[in-house]
């Protein structure tokens, strides 16, 4: 059974930065994107980044384009965020994703997808 499991959450002060990391097992994401998306109280469950299989392609929302780094190592099958200058609107919990599909620069959502991790960026 496929299984994302990601972690690194926590609280940060703004202004600094945190790695989130996400581990896949029980199936291999060949070809498959893999992303992030962040749900904060009250609001809907929105795209954050995504990376191609390859690695060669990145895409961000515009909310974090700059600050936010995604990678992978498909060897090790693991995805990170790397987010820097994190702001008080980025506290949410952060949702690991696979998916087969980018449309207009943001990953479709998928089955694939972890439990989340919180983040709390205090001011």
């Amino acid at each position: 059974q496929a299984q994302l499991v990601e972690s690194g959450g926590g609280l940060v002060q703004a202004g600094g930065s945190r790695r989130l990391s996400c581990a896949a097992s029980g199936r291999t994401f060949n070809g498959y994107f893999m992303g992030w998306f962040r749900q904060a109280p009250g609001k809907e469950r929105e795209f954050v980044a995504a990376i191609s299989w390859s690695g060669s392609s990145t895409y961000y929302a515009d909310s974090v384009k700059v600050r936010f780094t995604i990678s992978r190592d498909n060897a090790k099958k693991v995805v990170y965020l790397q987010m820097n200058r994190v702001k008080p609107e980025d506290t949410a919990v952060y949702y690991c994703a696979a998916s087969l599909r980018i449309v207009n620069g943001s990953m479709v959502e998928s089955s694939y997808m972890g439990q989340g991790t919180q983040v709390t960026v205090s001011s």
